[in-house]
């Protein structure tokens, strides 16, 4: 059974940094590409970063050169690392097996339930 359990959100003053994590159980992580999508208030799910097999990457433009994304197989984890938070990037952030390894597969339906991130003075 695929599991994903996201941590580390919490409330942060824009400027800051927060690390989330993602705790994969159930399926040998090291073969799926992995990302990190956020929801934020009446706004459509996007797509924030991602990392293949590989461990190539992308990014959205809205978070390029102030998150990283980074996988540790062995201890079942992946990482956001979030720096020079905005205000705009408030949102509930979601961690995602997708249905292959490489950077173009798609987004499946195993989903974590969500770590809440708020960035506000």
């Amino acid at each position: 059974q695929v599991q994903l359990v996201e941590s580390g959100g919490g409330l942060v003053q824009p400027g800051g940094s927060l690390r989330l994590s993602c705790e994969a159980s159930g399926f040998i992580l090291g073969i799926y590409a992995m990302a990190w999508y956020r929801r934020a208030p009446g706004k459509e799910r996007e797509l924030v970063a991602l990392i293949g097999s590989d461990r190539l990457t992308e990014y959205s433009d809205s978070v390029k050169d102030r998150f990283t994304i980074s996988r540790d197989n062995i201890k079942g984890t992946v990482f956001l690392q979030m720096y020079n938070l905005k205000p705009e990037d408030t949102a509930v952030y979601y961690c995602n097996r997708h249905r292959g390894g490489s950077l173009n597969s798609g987004p499946s339906a195993d989903w974590g339930q969500g770590t809440q991130v708020t960035v506000s003075s």
